[in-house]
């Protein structure tokens, strides 16, 4: 099947985005609002019927794993005969999967905001600025090669702040989001010179080839040794510096909690299902890599994913402001997606962590983006984010209490929802690797 079309899937939420950045202030407000949730309706359903294709028409290959297919390729910049960079789509299971997490938180989130956001200031500012967050996002994990990957990596995070500024004549709105921007441009820092060097010792920028177990990169275990690690090693540590700052691990969690000077529908967007969960993408993109050339790169970052968790987790229960609950809650999250990913290992029975990782990167997508949707109806409602003077609110918002309800049952691990299921194959993959891992 000809699956040239996917380029689609990123271009039209960017269309949109020039439509309503350019004559948003000219036609009426409402329109751009609509045509943000027409694009992202269009967007939703190619992502799904992509996925239909791909896991139920396209056939597995010999080894009895879904094919890597390059649906659209196109170069950009050559430097050498094997080094150069490509705009393309590259569909495997972990990028189709995540077609459909976008799309589909992104979709509820434009449809949310038309009532959210009624009235606003910035409406048409804000559906440009949404449509441009849900492109970079898009084309981030699409992304044929690393490079491709480093640029849509950047566009995510001025995507970011400029929506978490949104309210930008709030002093504390303009400093949530400079601290966002110049906290995850630091850690960018390190992923650009992890990048350099990747593509020095292996002379190529692409996937297919990097991750390739009889390809350079798989040569390069034995490279020159610094301070105990090799020199793969140390790039793939850079590189996942600059994962753990977007996805808020510590040390780079600072900027996370004061992003909820946003509008709660950006929250629920950057918090969910898009910009903190690009650092697990990264890693499993690369995960290959790590579990073979660099296992050490693989400790630390189950030790920093383990230790982000608990971290996080702790001073959740100290807040009283329920988006900054949310937000801590997230943090937690993704170390403990990050855990699951140290504590695997390549090839399909040491795999068990990875699979783990990208099911509950996937279902916490869902119940997380539920949880600050429902906390936005919430704060709409009573005009606060004060825990303590919330209650008592089921008799008169029964749909939100029924809906926040089934989001907290899932975040929490109570079978039959899948939060249980996804922590529960975490918890075994820890257990199977190293006791202290479980424990934690």
């Amino acid at each position: 099947m000809d699956f040239s079309y996917t380029i689609y899937i990123a271009l039209i939420p960017f269309l949109v985005f020039v439509i309503n950045g350019l004559f948003g202030s000219k036609i009426k407000e409402s329109f751009t609002g609509y045509l943000g949730v027409a694009g992202m309706v269009v967007t939703t359903y190619l992502s799904y019927f992509t996925a239909y294709h791909y896991f139920f028409k396209v056939g597995k290959g010999l080894d009895g794993a879904f094919q890597k297919i390059v649906g659209f390729n196109m170069e950009w910049l050559r430097f050498t005969d094997s080094l150069h960079i490509d705009i393309g789509v590259l569909l495997d299971p972990i990028s189709v999967m995540m077609l459909v997490v976008i799309s589909t938180i992104s979709l509820m989130v434009h449809i949310y905001s038309l009532g959210y956001m009624k009235g606003d200031q910035g409406y048409s500012r804000f559906f440009a600025f949404l449509s441009l967050f849900t492109f970079s996002m898009l084309g981030l994990v699409v992304a044929t090669n690393i490079f491709q990957m480093y640029m849509f990596w950047e566009l995510v995070g001025l995507s970011s702040y400029l929506l978490i500024a949104h309210y930008y004549q709030k002093p504390s709105a303009v400093a949530a989001s400079k601290k966002a921007f110049i906290v995850t441009r630091f850690a960018d820092l390190g992923f650009l010179i992890g990048i350099l060097i990747l593509s020095y010792l292996t002379g190529t920028f692409d996937f297919n080839i990097l991750c390739n177990p009889k390809g350079p990169a798989f040569m390069q275990s034995t490279s020159a040794v610094f301070l105990g690690l090799s020199t793969m090693g140390w790039a793939l540590i850079l590189i996942f510096m600059g994962g753990a700052g977007k996805s808020a691990m510590f040390p780079f969690h600072i900027w996370l909690p004061d992003a909820m000077e946003g509008p709660t529908p950006v929250s629920a967007l950057i918090h969910a299902a898009t910009m903190v969960v690009a650092g697990v993408f990264l890693v499993a993109r690369l995960f290959p890599i790590f579990a073979i050339v660099a296992p050490n790169a693989l400790e630390v970052v189950a030790i920093i994913g383990g230790f982000s968790s608990i971290f996080a987790a702790v001073i959740a229960c100290t807040q009283t402001d329920i988006k900054r609950i949310l937000a801590f809650s997230t943090m937690s999250q993704i170390g403990y997606m990050m855990l699951a990913l140290g504590v695997s290992g390549y090839g399909a029975e040491a795999g068990l962590g990875f699979m783990a990782s990208m099911f509950h990167l996937f279902t916490h997508a869902m119940f997380k983006a539920l949880l600050f949707l429902g906390a936005g109806a919430i704060i709409h409602a009573i005009h606060t984010n004060n825990l303590s003077e919330m209650g008592g609110l089921r008799k008169y918002m029964p749909i939100t209490h029924i809906t926040f309800l089934i989001a907290c049952l899932a975040i929490s691990g109570i079978p039959p929802f899948a939060g249980f299921f996804s922590k529960d194959e975490i918890l075994v993959a820890a257990y199977n690797h190293h006791q202290i891992y479980f424990w934690v």
